[in-house]
Order: C-alpha cells, then sequence, then structure tokens
C-alpha cells in the first residue's frame, strides 16, 4: 500500500472516529499472530496493518483518547502473550505508532482474552468503552468466545466490540467473530486486501456513536393531581453542560446517553417551579416532576352513616364550574358509585351504594376529574323481609307480603335458585302484598326483594311451585275451515287460549281465548290433515293439555255461464261451507287476487260483475281462512260497445242532450273531456241511468272537446266518443257611467242566462268572484239593484256562474247625493 493510499484512508477515518469517540475511551485490539506473516498482494498484512494504523493516527484529533493492545507479538505457544502496551490518552499518537510498528508476529491467537483485557483497561463496568479487533485468524486459546462476549455485555455499562476480520477464510473464525460483535451490539466485517481493511475500519468507527434511551418528562399538578396538559418551560442539564434549555410544552420526550442530571419545571400561570435529579441508565424511562397544587378549594358535609340505596343530601362548596359533581365512592377507587351534578344546588340528593362498607364523599372537577375535597361515610345494609304460601300452582297470581326500603324501581321476583335473574317481578311501589305471577313450570323457586342498583337481593325466601292439569273435548275429525266446540278444564289465567296447531310445530294455526268460557268455538285449519288441539297457557306459551284430531276436506261447486259481456252483472250459483267471509270472485288466470268478487252470505246464485276488459278469466269459490281456493269455472268476457248522438257545436256553457246505445251498466256515465285526458278524467258527466237522451252540462271555455260514454266497471274506459265544438258566448249590460251611492238601479241586461249567471257590483280590481252586491239573472232583465251608500269607482259585470267567468264588464261611478 502507498503511502498516499494510506493518508486518504486514515483522513476517511478522523471524522466519523472523533465523532464517535466524544464520549468514550477506545482501544485497538491488533493481532500479531504468526499468520500475520502472511501476504496479500505480495506484501505482509502485518506491514499493511502498521501503515494503515500509522495513518490513522496522524488523522486524529488531539482530544480522542485511544489505547493499544496487541497478542501474540511476543513469544511462541503462549496464550497468555496480551499485552496493552498504550494505556487510552488524549496524547498516545506517537506511542502507538512506535508500538505498532515494532510488532514481530510470533505467537498464537488468544483474541478472546485480549479483548477481555482491553475492556478492563477501559474500565468498562463503570464508563462507556469500545473496543476495535482486528484478527486474521481463529481463536486458539479461549474456549468459547460467544460465551466471554456475552459476559462483557452483562457486566459493562456500555461497551461495545466491533470485529474486523482481514484475510480470514476459516468459517469457524468468522462464526467466533461474528458472534462477538453480535453478543455486545458491534459490527462484523470482513476485509480480504488493504483497500476493503480501509474500509472496513472506517465503517465500525463510523457506527460507534454512543447509545441514547428515550426519557420522557412529564408534571403533575400537586401530589394527588393529574397530569398537567398545558404547556410548561424545561430546562435539562448534564452537570455545566446544557441539553435543553427554555423548552416550551406540556411534556417532553429527548434522547439522552447515560449518565447523571437535572431537570427543572416552570408553570408559567403561577411561576412555580420544580428540580428533580435523575440518572440515565440502560432503558427508557419517564421522570415526573410534582408541581404545587393549582386546584381551587372545596369542601363536601354529608352524614357520617346512611342506609344502602338511600338518597341523603350532601352540602357542597366549591367552583360549581360546568361539568363539576359530588360522588360517593370507595376509598381505593379513583372513580365513583353513584353521583350528582354540582349545578343541581346544594344541598345535592346523592344516592347511595347499595353494598355496605366504609365509602367516601367527594367533590370532583369536571376537568381532569381531580378530587378538590372528601369525607368520610359509611353505608349500612338496607333491611327487608318476604312472607307468602309456601306452595302455590304454577301460572298463578299470588300475594307477597313484603317489608323494604321500596326506593324508586325496586321490585319483588321470583326466580330460578341459581339464576341472577327473575322469571317474573312486581315494583313494590305497587304497595304490599305485591300481585306476583308465578312461573309456568313446576319446581323450587325463590321469591327475591330487589333493590333496583345493581340489582341487588334484600332479602329471600323459598317457594315450591306446583304442576297444574287442564283437559280438552272435541270431535275426533272436522271439515277443514269449520267452527267446532271445544270443552276444555284449566287456570282459564288471563290471556290463555286454546289452539289447533301441527303436531310439529309450537307455535297454532288458529286460537280463542278461554274467557270466551267453556266449551268455546274454535276455526280448523284451511288444509286437511291430522292437527293437535292444545290448551295454552299464555306465559311462555305453556302447554298444559292436547288432543289430536283429524281434519277433512270440504268441497264447493260452481254453476256459471261460460260467457259474458264485459263489465256486466251475472248470475253464479254455488254450493260450499259458507263459512262467513267467504266470496265468490272473477279473477285472471294465474293470479292470486281478483278483479271482483261478492261474499257467499248474498246467497247462491249471487251476482258477479265481470271485468271491464275482454279476456279469459277465472270464477272462483275462495274460503277466507287462507285465501283457500275450493271451486273453480272458467268464462270468456266479451269486449263492449257504444254509441253517441249528439250536436257537433254548441256554447260554451250550455247543456246538450245526448243520445246513446250501450251496455247501460249501473255505473256508466257520459262525460265531455278534452281530447288529451285519461279515461277517467273529465269536466262534466251524467250517469247513463238518467236514461238516453240524457243532459250533459258543457265547459265555460270555448274550443274543441269530447263527448264520451265512459263503461265504468273495476276500471273506467271509453267505449265510445264524438267532437264538439264550443262557441264563444257574449253578454251586455245597459246602465248609466254615474250614479248616486245608496241610490236603487234598475239596468237592463242581454246574455245566456244560464242557471247560477248573475249581475254583480265590484269595486275596480277586486277578483272576478268577489262583489258588493248581485241579482240572479233569472229574476229577469231589467234587474234591481241596492248600491252602497260610500262613493268610489266600480263595475257592472256579467258573470257565468260556472267558474265565475265574466262575460262583459261596464265601469260605473258612485257619487255623493249633494244636499
Amino acid at each position: 500500500m502507498t503511502g498516499f493510499r494510506r493518508a486518504a484512508l486514515a483522513l476517511c477515518l478522523v471524522p466519523a472516529l472523533a465523532a464517535a469517540q466524544e464520549d468514550s475511551k477506545s482501544i485497538l485490539v491488533l493481532d500479531a499472530s504468526g499468520s500475520m506473516w502472511g501476504q496479500i498482494d505480495g506484501v505482509a498484512k502485518i506491514t499493511i496493518a502498521q501503515g494503515v494504523v500509522g495513518d490513522l493516527l496522524s488523522s486524529l484529533p488531539e482530544t480522542q483518547a485511544l489505547g493499544l493492545t496487541a497478542y501474540g507479538h511476543r513469544t511462541k505457544g503462549d496464550c497468555t502473550d496480551i499485552q496493552t502496551l498504550v494505556e487510552p490518552g488524549t496524547a498516545s499518537r506517537d506511542a502507538i505508532a512506535a508500538q505498532v510498528n515494532k510488532l514481530r508476529p510470533r505467537g498464537k491467537t488468544p483474541m478472546t482474552d485480549a479483548v477481555i483485557q482491553a475492556a478492563q483497561a477501559l474500565k468498562y463496568t463503570e464508563d462507556p468503552a469500545t473496543v476495535i479487533l482486528v484478527s486474521d485468524g481463529i481463536e486458539t486459546c479461549n474456549p468459547d468466545p460467544c460465551a466471554a462476549a456475552r459476559a462483557l455485555e452483562e457486566a459493562g455499562v456500555d461497551l461495545t466490540v466491533h470485529v474486523v476480520g482481514f484475510d480470514v477464510s476459516d468459517p469457524e473464525a468468522r462464526r467466533q467473530m461474528q458472534c462477538m460483535a453480535d453478543e455486545t451490539g458491534g459490527q462484523f466485517l470482513l476485509a480480504a486486501n488493504a483497500s476493503e481493511l480501509g474500509k472496513a475500519l472506517t465503517e465500525v468507527t463510523q457506527a460507534q456513536p454512543a447509545a441514547t434511551f428515550s426519557t420522557r418528562f412529564v408534571a403533575q399538578d400537586g401530589a394527588e393531581g393529574g397530569t398537567i396538559e398545558t404547556p410548561l418551560v424545561w430546562d435539562v442539564r448534564r452537570g455545566d453542560e446544557v441539553i435543553v434549555d427554555f423548552q416550551q410544552s406540556a411534556s417532553l420526550d429527548i434522547d439522552l446517553p447515560a449518565g447523571s442530571y437535572t431537570v427543572t419545571v416552570l408553570r408559567p400561570e403561577d411561576e412555580s417551579s420544580v428540580e428533580k435529579s435523575f440518572d440515565v441508565t440502560d432503558a427508557t424511562q419517564t421522570v415526573t416532576l410534582v408541581l404545587p397544587s393549582s386546584l381551587p378549594e372545596a369542601l363536601v358535609s354529608g352524614a357520617e352513616q346512611a342506609v344502602a340505596g338511600s338518597t341523603i343530601p350532601v352540602t357542597w362548596e366549591g367552583p360549581d364550574e360546568d361539568g363539576d359533581y359530588v360522588t360517593v365512592s370507595r376509598p381505593d377507587d379513583k372513580g365513583y358509585v353513584n353521583y350528582t351534578y354540582t349545578r343541581d344546588g346544594t344541598p345535592a340528593q346523592l344516592v347511595m351504594p347499595p353494598e355496605p362498607g366504609e365509602y367516601e364523599l367527594r367533590y370532583v372537577l369536571r376537568d381532569g376529574r381531580q378530587t378538590l375535597a372528601t369525607q368520610a361515610i359509611t353505608v349500612t345494609a338496607a333491611e327487608a323481609s318476604l312472607d307468602a304460601d309456601g306452595s302455590v300452582p304454577t301460572g298463578a297470581t299470588i300475594p307477597v307480603t313484603w317489608t323494604g326500603p321500596d326506593y324508586d324501581g325496586d321490585y319483588i321476583a321470583v326466580s330460578e335458585p341459581g339464576d341472577k335473574g327473575y322469571v317474573n317481578y312486581s315494583y313494590t311501589r305497587d304497595g304490599t302484598p305485591a300481585q306476583l305471577v308465578m312461573p309456568p313450570e313446576p319446581g323450587t323457586y325463590e321469591l327475591r326483594y330487589f333493590m333496583r342498583q345493581d340489582r341487588t337481593v334484600l332479602a329471600t325466601r323459598m317457594i315450591e311451585v306446583t304442576a297444574l292439569d287442564a283437559s280438552l273435548e272435541a270431535a275426533e275429525t272436522a271439515e277443514v275451515g269449520a267452527d267446532i266446540p271445544v270443552t276444555w278444564t284449566g287456570p282459564d289465567y288471563e290471556g290463555d287460549y286454546i289452539a289447533v296447531s301441527k303436531p310439529d310445530d309450537k307455535g297454532y294455526v288458529n286460537y280463542t281465548y278461554t274467557r270466551e268460557g267453556s266449551p268455546l268455538t274454535l276455526k280448523m285449519p284451511s288444509e286437511p290433515g291430522t292437527y293437535e288441539l292444545r290448551y295454552f297457557m299464555r306465559q311462555d306459551r305453556t302447554v298444559l293439555a292436547t288432543r289430536m284430531i283429524e281434519v277433512t276436506e270440504v268441497s264447493a261447486t260452481l254453476d256459471v255461464a261460460p260467457t259474458g259481456a264485459a263489465g256486466s252483472d251475472i248470475p253464479v250459483t254455488w254450493t260450499g261451507p259458507d263459512y262467513d267471509g267467504d266470496y265468490i270472485t272473477v279473477s285472471e288466470i294465474g293470479d292470486d287476487g281478483y278483479v271482483n268478487y261478492t261474499y257467499t252470505r248474498e246467497g247462491s246464485p249471487l251476482d258477479l260483475t265481470l271485468p271491464a276488459d275482454a279476456g279469459t278469466y277465472e270464477i272462483r269459490y275462495v274460503m277466507r281462512q287462507d285465501r283457500t281456493v275450493l271451486a273453480t269455472k272458467t268464462i270468456e268476457v266479451s269486449d263492449v260497445s257504444a254509441t253517441l248522438d249528439v250536436v257537433t257545436e254548441a256554447r260554451a256553457g250550455a247543456s246538450v242532450l245526448v243520445t246513446w246505445d250501450g251496455p247501460g251498466y249501473d255505473k256508466d256515465y257520459v262525460t265531455v273531456a278534452d281530447a288529451d285526458m285519461a279515461d277517467n278524467k273529465y269536466h262534466f258527466y251524467t250517469y247513463t241511468r238518467e236514461g238516453s237522451p240524457l243532459l250533459l252540462r258543457l265547459p265555460a271555455e270555448p274550443g274543441t272537446y269530447e263527448i264520451r260514454y265512459v263503461a265504468a266497471g273495476d276500471s273506467p274506459r271509453v267505449v265510445a266518443r264524438n267532437q264538439i265544438t264550443l262557441t264563444e258566448v257574449t253578454a251586455s249590460i245597459d246602465a248609466p257611467e254615474q250614479v248616486p251611492a245608496g241610490a236603487v238601479l234598475g239596468l237592463d241586461w242581454d246574455g245566456p242566462d244560464y242557471k247560477g249567471d248573475y249581475i254583480s257590483l265590484a269595486r275596480v280590481g277586486e277578483p272576478d268572484n268577489k262583489y258588493s252586491t248581485y241579482k240572479h239573472t233569472s229574476e229577469d232583465s231589467p234587474l234591481v239593484l241596492k248600491l252602497p251608500e260610500g262613493p268610489g269607482k266600480y263595475e257592472l259585470r256579467y258573470v257565468m256562474g260556472q267558474g265565475n267567468k265574466v262575460l262583459f264588464r261596464k265601469p260605473i261611478e258612485l257619487t255623493y247625493e249633494p244636499e
């Protein structure tokens, strides 16, 4: 290696090594065993190492403390041939260079013991230390380099061993070197020649920043207070060295190397401050500083003793901030059992815990949940008792006499002995004795007094619930849908019922309440089959008795003409069960519903209206229950037509005669409509039942319209239409332009004189349907109007009654009559 190359490599090492070793001393452990006479590119390995180290030493800063240890340089075959040639120091450069250049490889490779000796020279158990080992061969003395390195790591403050394997190919040697580096948190690098040796040394020296540990600083508001979340001012020092100065934040997070420090925190609001010393060792930590409490003063005062669950008054004093509250709490619990807000005033009404014991009354500041004041209170047990019969039947409602606190929501319950809940309950607010429903299943149960708070049991009493008998009597067979009598015996509790059910179904098909008496009437299912009659106790739908019954088919017949006109009423003869609600329908084929229907209660035959649209339909006998179809017949519905005879032109608003021919069904009608109106829309209509011809009123607006024959049926549709043109109508009024106010005015008029037409007097600008006075034109011409008393400008109007359409206007002024 030339001097230029060695100098360049050393200069690369200087900044990194200087920065890495500021806080710890270092020793270079150099292999001087016999194998270092081996050559690389014709140059001995010891010569290459001497050159690199020499250049490195000449470039290190004067403040860098460095020492030298070598092994295998004095005698052959000696595992103790280890020597610390230069103690670590800042003025060791020349001495290390001189000793390195004197080294003559001779002996074994005790590299593990050399590292141990170097660590001891660095006082690794007291101070951070770094060992840089350069070796070219396998350990030949210490049996377990890994264990030795592990022991050093455990005993050291902050020891790091970096290992550079120089021209090492032996797998076991590489494993040993790798293990020593791994156990101490160092690096293991390989170098095959002079250039790679320089690069490896550069990398290991750069990889040695002083170890740091995450440290968090927080402040607490008083000994019992919470963590302060508002900004504080922090200072951290290490001796005379300033680490953090005037840092403003609620908390502080920094990484620090091992050592002793002092931290100071200041609260700007009241200038309170506190200082604390602490050590950074080998782990993350949180440093808590306790500032004087900033909390306001408060007071709570209540009884020294209270009954569990009772509500007591608690007098308090305090800031009464929004959300502040008074609590009763367990002394060792930061939370509460019950609370009430201070905004409800003093004294606060506070519910005591359900369990007896020692508690604390507290005034709690909502912001941070900090306790401002406390008072001890003893909660004593609440007493209760229960009295009832020892044996009762299932489902019975029994009286239970009780004593107890009767707090709001307390209740008396019947429960299964091992169950924390209940089967049934009754509130104590309903008085004593409580009326309590027993379980539906027989067995041993427990009566309990429950305090609502936490469902606390205050008293218990055992009770035996015995089985109940019930029976059913009915026919063995019945027709589908039939109403049959069922005789029964049983408890007849409120809501009990007799049902018919499918044997494998827990529910029912039909039912009747037992309150209807015995026997009662029960409707059979709509499908034939084997069923079960049951006595159901309403509570939990408990079955007390059963009886099998066979439900047989029921039949029906229909007799009807094969064809019929759309919208017509046809007779249908039928036979069938005629159950209440059964009906005969006309339906679209494939549709479960119907177009029209008639109840069978109308008798046989009955009249059924056919659909308005032509097509093939189905006449059906439908049993109301489940809409079960018992019989069907198809029918062909034919279309219907009609004709209209009416004038082609008429005056708007007039009435015209319309001659018609058509089916003339009861709800058919003739309309006048706009051409684009739907079939069921119109201006005016007249039913065809009025006969032919009929009188039809026309719209008041001139234009072209349609006269229509509408077949009503299930959906109105037009079966005939004629066009008609309506012409404008006019009117006139003859009257003076001025008349005295309050006078009686006679006037002549001319106009259509339709029913409802009238002559009105209205102020100018008033709506057409408003007026001061009026007279119908049916009173003939001339008309006499009594005029208003006040003067003003008016209009005489001819108003068509239909739509208040004004056909003529004449201005008229009412004036004062001269005195």
